[in-house]
């Protein structure tokens, strides 16, 4: 898991702990399960296809 080890990731836990506090983690928590499901659902969507018309450039000439 990009080269991290335990004793690393027990230490950023506490930093984003001391940081953020116990009251903001659910609400972070939250917030990044709601980005994460956005960006799956995007990426599996089809592309959507423009089917407004195209005004002609010379259409505007005439009048």
């Amino acid at each position: 898991m990009f080269g991290l080890g335990l004793p690393e990731i027990i230490v950023i836990l506490v930093l984003v702990l001391i940081v953020f506090g116990v009251g903001k983690l659910p609400e972070i928590g939250s917030g990044l399960g709601k980005a994460i499901r956005g960006f799956k659902k995007g990426m599996s969507e089809p592309n959507e296809v423009d089917v407004t018309s195209k005004k002609n450039p010379s259409e505007d000439k005439k009048s």
